[in-house]
């Protein structure tokens, strides 16, 4: 057995949260105070807990800025290579408790904001989220941003400053409603605006042919302002930027055709110009091939390129600034998060081509050293697919040059495939049945020198199937980097109780170097360490009781197995099959109300995309189920539905650290990666899912024996989609199931509108992409396991434990622009 660090080893160490000295203490006593007075003009009488707020965070801030303008200083100076990650989404959540982490103040604002007689918990649920992001593609690149800067690399996120982000979900009488996410209407402390390098973002026009080539003329202007927001290291020092842009019109927009006419008209209409960075679209995994986004995904490319540009060309090592571009691709490098900000290959070679005068093919060559793509779903309604005719309106000379490097690439095709039209057509560019329209993947593939996935199924799938074509011509171009978390805030931050305990025994080095949780498998057998872990899940759970009952009017009992499926709703994530099993569930115990059943909690969450009907349908079956389990009597404390209103980040940090069994169960070969898989394994959930994105390398990292997995392989499902999918078929030969969907069909759970789940029932039953049914009855057996286990809770933790073999690595962030 392993010997835990002795009394001296641990007074060595700094604890995880920082140190509590004096000085600090009263030296952020005297910043709050002063920012109360100075920054926001109160004093205690009238300050509200929002001001105190705004006070603790520009006194952390403080302590940010010495750290951030050194860092940049240090990059102008040493001149490395710079990675630039350009996304339409970042969602960050909240900033204050992370910065105090990752600062090392976190004890030290605990204890000056308690000697202020405030409350730190009160304060920091003040913050709104930002949720300039959906889902998991833009937590995802939150988290790189983290994982950059601890790993101390010189790297700088782009995207947009949405004035609005994700919607607020409200659930009114058990259906979505959405509300504007007005998150910046009392100010955002740790932006800053930089008006200095605003920049000219051009739309419309045509281009015009004169003897020095192809001009973009008589354009529309919009101005991109740059907010920056520090992104600090891990107790480095470090601390990068994210830069988001807004659009602003420029002062003489409109005027010039209103010089006898509507001035105030004139004006009124900037408003156009500004929508550009209004509102995040609410869409996860679906395409809507709307202008106003097609304007957003190139007004963050242009702003951003003209400022790498810049940047680069602005050098202190080797005299006043660059003018050749050959080592371009040696200093940027330029990482695509999904096909949204795609339109940044063209930009770069109209950049290179059009303004600084480089010849095609140099300017082709350092274009495609300098980006790397990420491919993000292989669901087909995801991809984007431009129209020729809005593109040709809106950035006409960026279409002249997508049709060059296409014609460039058909012929490098057709030399090495003479004659098969079929290949030309598959991986051209332009897609040309019916509506003629941009395959942005297909340009993201022809311009990077490196295209990766997200986990090494979803890899294997885009090379054999999806990009199959491109794959078999360029391999060395395909690689897997599976996704991670940064464990500081999914584990530091979300769940201090867990972090300090596994510090205490085996340092805390494991904060940047998660193969250290490898050592954990010493202390397996160590009773009195695992009955810790036991007391810290068991204090998680009965504060996010707590939190329920006050938010949901709902009891639910902290002793129950808290079973917690969150995350978007969508038919391939089937939190159908989950609904299935609590109706199977509850007509267990009403049929036999004195068997022994294990108590369970199933919490679930996610927002719907507005436009989604089938989401939508989906969400008010789930409550019309929760609204007859919870009021039946029979049922009792046995079995509770708790639908999370509102699902976002800083929601997510509050029930994952409570959550005893994951619910990753989407189709094999639909679920891209999964973050939240690892995000609940990492607070010491049981995971119970299909072999399906990172859950396949966290069985084989873990060993299978530490996950309950279940379901149709990959390759089962591609069998079935060859015989075809028969939903009848298990519907007359499964009695459970059969009984299920008699009730939602009859009306069991809506009896004052039998028929409103009729395009629930008619889809699982006719046209179910995603096979509900064919994974039912073996979804109940794993459940049946889990409700097992469950009963031996020492037995439950120490499986945890060796799970956690499964972090030996995945988070050590590698970007595919390095290879």
């Amino acid at each position: 057995m392993a010997t835990p660090l002795t009394d001296q080893e641990k007074r060595k160490q700094i604890s995880i949260r920082g140190i509590v000295g004096v000085e600090n203490v009263a030296e952020l006593k005297k910043g709050f105070n002063r920012h109360l007075h100075f920054t926001l003009v109160k004093d205690r009488n009238i300050a509200t807990p929002r001001d105190y707020y705004f006070a603790l965070a520009h006194t952390v801030r403080d302590h940010l800025v010495g750290r951030w303008i050194r860092t940049q200083q240090f990059y102008y100076e040493a001149d490395p290579k710079r990675v630039y990650y350009l996304s339409l989404e970042f969602y960050m959540g909240r900033t204050l408790q992370n910065t105090m982490i990752n600062l090392g103040l976190q004890n030290a604002c605990d204890e000056a904001i308690y000697q202020l007689g405030l409350d730190m918990e009160e304060l920091e649920e003040m913050e709104e989220d930002a949720g300039l992001g959906n889902g998991g593609l833009g937590r995802l690149a939150a988290c790189f941003l983290d994982s950059m800067a601890t790993l101390g690399l010189a790297a700088y996120g782009y995207g947009i400053r949405y004035e609005y982000g994700i919607f607020n979900q409200k659930i009114r009488d058990g259906w979505q409603v959405e509300e504007a996410d007005d998150w910046l209407r009392h100010g955002n402390p740790w932006e800053k605006a930089r008006p200095e390098y605003m920049l000219p973002v051009h739309f419309y026009g045509r281009v015009e042919e004169t003897k020095d080539g192809p001009k973009w003329v008589d354009t529309q202007v919009v101005l991109a302002m740059p907010y920056d927001t520090p992104i600090p290291g891990y107790m480095n020092n470090t601390v990068n930027t994210m830069r988001l842009w807004s659009a602003r019109a420029p002062n003489d927009f409109n005027l010039r055709d209103f010089n006898v006419g509507d001035y105030i008209q004139a004006v009124l209409d900037r408003n156009l110009a500004e929508n550009i960075s209004r509102v995040l679209y609410p869409n996860d995994n679906f395409f809507e091939g709307k202008e106003l986004r097609l304007k957003q995904e190139y007004f963050v490319v242009a702003a951003t390129l003209q400022d790498i540009i810049r940047r680069f060309k602005t050098t202190k090592k080797g005299g006043p600034g660059r003018t050749s571009f050959e080592s371009f691709p040696d200093k940027v490098a330029i990482q695509l998060n999904d096909t949204h900000p795609a339109m940044a290959i063209p930009e770069l070679m109209r950049i290179f081509v059009d303004i600084e005068k480089l010849d095609w093919d140099t300017a082709w060559d350092l274009t495609k050293r300098t980006f790397a793509y990420t491919n993000h779903t292989v669901l087909p309604e995801a991809l984007e697919r431009w129209p020729v005719e809005l593109m040709e309106n809106l950035l006409p000379r960026h279409l002249q040059i997508i049709y060059q490097i296409n014609q460039a690439h058909l012929d490098r095709i057709a030399a090495l495939f003479p004659e098969d039209m079929d290949k030309l057509r598959k991986m051209s560019l332009i897609e040309e049945d019916g509506c003629k329209r941009v395959n942005m993947a297909h340009l993201c593939i022809v311009g990077s020198h490196a295209v990766n996935g997200v986990a090494e199924i979803h890899s294997n799938i885009i090379k054999s199937d999806v990009f199959r074509d491109f794959s078999e011509l360029e391999p060395d171009k395909f690689q897997n980097k599976t996704n991670g978390i940064t464990p500081r805030r999914w584990l530091l931050l979300c769940n201090p109780g867990l972090a300090e305990l596994i510090a205490e025994v085996i340092g805390e080095d494991y904060v940047k170097d998660l193969s250290q949780l490898r050592r954990l498998n010493d202390f397996v057998e160590d009773a009195a360490f695992i009955r810790d872990v036991c007391k810290v899940k068991q204090d998680n759970k009965v504060k996010f009781a707590q939190f329920v009952e006050k938010e949901y009017r709902v009891k639910i009992n902290p002793a129950s197995m808290f079973d917690v499926h969150v995350k978007r709703i969508h038919e391939y994530k089937r939190q159908l099959l989950n609904c299935l099993h609590i109706i199977a569930m509850y007509n267990r115990i009403r049929k036999n109300p004195n068997a022994p059943f294990v108590p369970r909690t199933v919490i679930i969450g996610g927002k719907a995309a507005p436009g989604y009907h089938m989401a939508k349908m989906i969400i008010k079956l789930i409550t019309s189920v929760a609204d007859v389990v919870n009021n039946d009597p029979v049922v009792g404390n046995k079995l509770k539905v708790v639908y999370l209103e509102n699902y976002r980040v800083s929601l997510a940090e509050k029930v994952i650290p409570a959550t005893d069994l994951s619910e990753q169960i989407s189709t094999a070969g639909t679920e891209a990666s999964g973050t939240g898989n690892m995000k609940f394994m990492l607070n010491g959930a049981l995971t119970i899912g299909t072999l399906d994105g990172a859950n396949v390398e966290m069985a084989e990292e873990a060993g299978q024996e530490n996950l309950f997995i279940f379901g149709m392989t990959v390759e089962d499902v591609a069998e079935m989609d060859k015989k075809g999918y028969d939903a009848m078929t298990y519907y007359k030969t499964i009695p459970e199931l059969k009984q299920v969907m008699d009730q939602i069909t009859s009306g069991f759970f809506c009896p004052k509108n039998p028929d409103l789940f009729k395009d629930l029932t008619n889809m699982l039953f006719k046209h179910d992409r995603f096979k509900v049914f064919a994974d039912f009855e073996d979804y109940l057996k794993c459940q049946e396991k889990v409700n097992n286990l469950y009963q031996k809770p020492m037995l439950f933790y120490i499986h945890f434990f060796l799970s956690k073999a499964f972090f030996q690595g995945s988070f050590v962030f590698y970007i595919s622009s390095f290879t």
